[in-house]
């Protein structure tokens, strides 16, 4: 699945807690920080930016892959 050009920060802040279980824990500036509970505590940073570069969506998803243990296609085919 394509990774989708017109992605704000705000729709990926929104999805994340929806879709896997993450949790705004607070916001460092153009940043909103959010963490997990399952299977551990890590935290990944979001910028609040009105569109996310390529680069950091693909970052932030394969971040979350990882860490979740499903593949990237996994997490758009569930946003």
């Amino acid at each position: 699945m394509k990774i989708p050009r017109d992605l704000s920060g705000a729709d990926l802040v929104t999805l994340l807690p929806k879709n896997w279980d993450y949790q705004v824990v607070h916001q460092e500036g153009g940043h909103v920080v959010l963490e997990t509970e399952t299977p551990s505590h890590p935290r990944i940073a979001v910028p609040a930016h009105k569109t996310l570069r390529i680069g950091t969506l693909n970052a932030v998803l394969r971040s979350v892959a990882r860490h979740k243990g499903v593949a990237e296609q996994d997490l758009l085919g569930e946003s």
